[in-house]
């Protein structure tokens, strides 16, 4: 995400049991980023696995990081990163920008 601009604000933000994986900004615009990886395509979309319920959780512990941050932005947002090793050992990386919706 470094290398397309954005800017890291935090990693691994908990909020009691739930977490953010990275809090990144570029231009004003928050956005809490969950990353999820598989081995192969065998296990389905890293994607998949961000269900309604982890969902949920992220966008708690968003609120939870907004309301004790400094930072003011001018929209946050949710997005995902999915990182699939593919036969042959090569990396396959897809960062969805506004993956979903609180």
């Amino acid at each position: 995400m470094k290398e397309k601009g954005w800017r890291i604000l935090d990693r691994n933000v908990r909020f009691l049991r739930k977490e953010i994986d990275l809090v990144v900004e570029k231009d004003g615009l928050v956005a809490f980023v969950e990353v999820k990886g598989r081995s192969g395509p065998a296990f389905g979309h890293p994607r998949e696995a961000i269900t309604w319920r982890k969902r949920r959780a992220i966008s708690v512990a968003a609120n939870a990081w907004i309301a004790r941050s400094d930072f003011t932005a001018r929209s946050y947002r949710f997005d995902a990163v999915s990182v699939q090793l593919m036969p042959g050992g090569g990396i396959e990386l897809e960062h969805v920008e506004g993956a979903w919706t609180e």
